[in-house]
């Protein structure tokens, strides 16, 4: 298809022509399967009589809570519950002040399945117990008793433990493949609401799942698992769940019209068209509390566009056009707008009109520090994209060291990190100063984003023209199959977990809060990249999680 030229009489600048044919092979990218649906819900009110029922059941559930039970395990399960059915951020100073009164004294937990839970719920909340507790599941020598291969419960509560696991904590690791193949050997033997928990938790560990689908989950299988379900919870969870959809649905209408007046199907249609998936991945699975919504609203729209520039980059700018933008981003003044292409020229302004919008929220804040930080965030990851650029221009083909150093800027992480603190009442000048430091967290995350991406879009890109990834790189250092390439960047993903377990302990300066957010970005990771870049490819799996948390209502 030819270039589609601007009529002289519509412009005056050379530069204003509308380019639809990509200097670079590139797949056919599917439409948006969502249409208008999001648009629908621009008329949500709030219910007030809902509003005062959920209230009332919240706080029965705070007395239940703040209840004393001398029993610890009857006190952790019903933390678990509140946790697990997505209702927890309603007892945040409880559960901290329960967990840090369990966590100072010393209990004997001699079934496996509280001793897992304790530890579990406890470094959640990021405290450093220490895992010599499981020795005492150990025989002689020194493996997992053979009696526990009975205790389906028990190995489940382990299983999820091990996922908190930190470097050195070689009982975590060994208890991590006993739990394993013992659960995938019992499986056909358990009862169908057991076997179906069992299946589930082997595919999604609770540590590495999102917490709104987690919560859906847990809603549809909670009344089969417990013996004695609490009615009361469960009701509370299903309306809040249902109040909090609703918040997600109006703030997605909100950000659907202004993605539609940008119209990127017609004037970008080399873009990803995916502001839902960018909703649900970036945003809503990032931060979903009630307080959180100009973070929401903020990290969306600065997402979508970064996923524009990343398709111009990648696929579609002619490498003088990408010296243009590079150039009119580190200006950032609007005058730099004349010298860009028609398409980039659509892009740049939403871009500046975007921070300026998040500019004027920051001054009447009083938090304007905060823009400055965002703002050099986004220039340093069109640098990295042009950087990328000048590889494919050049035919340079990167060593893994420099491939891996530029790669974890570009996988958007550190930029969709800092920009996730912007919208934060948590985050202080101090937080940003530490994100330039690019902590151990950070990027840690960042190397679970590239890896996980590569290893998924390997067989899909290497079609392409001087592909690049991680998994080349590794295969030319190292002299390795494609195999055992991918079997080792797992193996890096794995231990970049442990890093971030690790920086989510309490002997970081940074509130939890925000480490929760870089958690959730990795997260996000291992539910859309884990078979496939649910991303990109629309109609997969993950259309089905976006159906169930933003879309159904839990029934009641």
């Amino acid at each position: 298809m030819s270039s589609v030229e601007v009529p002289p009489s519509q412009s005056s600048n050379p530069n204003d022509t509308f380019d639809v044919h990509p200097p670079k092979p590139s797949a056919k990218l599917s439409p948006s399967i969502w249409g208008d649906h999001f648009l629908s819900y621009a008329s949500l009110e709030v219910d007030v009589e809902l509003e005062q029922h959920v209230q009332e059941l919240k706080e029965e559930v705070r007395r239940m809570l703040m209840t004393s039970v001398e029993n610890v395990s009857q006190k952790l399960n019903l933390i678990d519950d509140i946790q697990r059915l997505g209702v927890s951020y309603h007892f945040g100073n409880e559960i901290e002040e329960i967990l840090q009164k369990i966590h100072e004294n010393s209990y004997d937990l001699d079934d496996l399945y509280t001793a897992a839970l304790h530890f579990r719920l406890l470094r959640q909340q990021g405290y450093n117990v220490s895992c010599d507790l499981f020795n005492k599941f150990k025989d002689g020598d020194g493996k997992f008793k053979e009696t526990l291969v009975d205790d389906v419960v028990g190995l489940l509560s382990l299983y999820e433990a091990t996922h908190l696991r930190i470097h050195g904590e070689e009982i975590l690791d060994e208890a991590l493949t006993f739990t394993t193949t013992q659960l995938e050997l019992t499986i056909y033997r358990l009862s169908p609401p057991l076997a179906k928990t069992v299946t589930h938790a082997l595919n999604q560990q609770l540590r590495k799942g999102l917490p709104r689908v987690e919560a859906r989950y847990y809603l549809s299988v909670y009344e089969e698992l417990r013996e004695s379900p609490n009615e009361t919870l469960l009701t509370f969870a299903k309306l809040d769940f249902n109040r909090l959809q609703r918040v997600h649905q109006k703030e997605l209408s909100e950000i659907t019209r202004w993605w539609k007046d940008l119209d990127v199907p017609n004037k970008l249609p080399f873009a990803r068209d995916r502001l839902v998936e960018v909703y649900f991945c970036w945003s809503m699975s990032v931060y979903f509390q009630p307080q959180y919504s100009f973070a929401r609203r903020t990290s969306c729209k600065v997402t979508a566009i970064t996923s524009i520039m990343d398709d111009i980059y990648d696929t579609h700018g002619k490498f003088e056009e990408l010296e243009l933008f590079t150039e009119a981003i580190e200006r950032w003044d609007v005058s730099a707008i004349d010298q860009l292409p028609k398409y980039m020229k659509i892009c740049y302004r939403a871009l500046l009109d975007e921070y300026s919008e998040i500019h004027g929220k920051l001054l009447h804040d009083g938090k304007l520090y905060r823009i400055q930080h965002a703002r050099e965030a986004m220039k340093k990851q069109v640098r990295g994209y042009f950087d990328e650029a000048k590889w494919f221009h050049q035919k340079h083909i990167p060593s893994l060291d420099e491939y891996m150093s530029l790669s974890l800027v570009t996988s958007g992480f550190p930029l969709l990190i800092t920009t996730s603190f912007v919208g934060m009442e948590e985050a202080t000048i101090d937080s940003f100063d530490w994100l330039l430091t690019f902590p151990q967290a950070v990027k840690a995350a960042s190397k679970i984003g590239r890896l996980m991406d590569d290893i998924v879009d390997y067989k899909f890109e290497q079609e392409r023209e001087h592909f690049i990834s991680a998994v080349n790189c590794y295969m030319k250092k190292y002299g390795a199959t494609e195999e055992e390439a991918i079997i080792e960047l797992k193996g890096q993903v794995n231990n970049a977990w442990k890093d971030i377990n690790e920086a989510c302990l309490h002997h970081t300066s940074v509130p939890m809060p925000l480490l929760i957010r870089i958690l959730n970005f990795a997260r996000v990771m291992d539910v859309v990249y884990k078979c496939e870049d649910g991303y990109t490819n629309a109609e997969g799996e993950l259309k089905d999680l976006i159906v169930s948390t933003l879309v159904e209502p839990v029934a009641l």
